[in-house]
């Protein structure tokens, strides 16, 4: 009897874990909106996902020379002025009356 118990437990293994499929038997089956919210909030907070970098600023893959030297600079109070840059401009226009 113990001996039947035995060759039937690998069959009742494998129907349990077939419970277990999601259904999708192929990639791509997935939802396609799958994943939309985090992609969405990856969106909202992204500055700029096309930078500019400018020549004398700090680059990607850079050794940290530039980093170095703005740690020094703040260390020894020469910290460099901050530029200031208008980003709003005025029209001509005074609204309705």
């Amino acid at each position: 009897m113990f001996s039947k118990c035995r060759s039937l437990l690998p069959i009742a293994g494998l129907m349990f874990l077939a419970g277990c499929n999601t259904g999708n038997t192929h990639l791509g089956d997935e939802d396609p909106f799958m994943g939309e919210a985090v992609k969405y909030n990856s969106a909202l907070q992204t500055i700029n996902p096309t930078p500019v970098y400018t020549a004398e600023g700090a680059q990607p893959g850079d050794s940290g020379a530039l980093g170095a030297a703005a740690v020094k600079r703040y260390r020894t109070d020469k910290v460099k002025e901050v530029q200031t840059m208008d980003t709003t401009s005025s029209s001509g226009s005074s609204g309705p009356k």
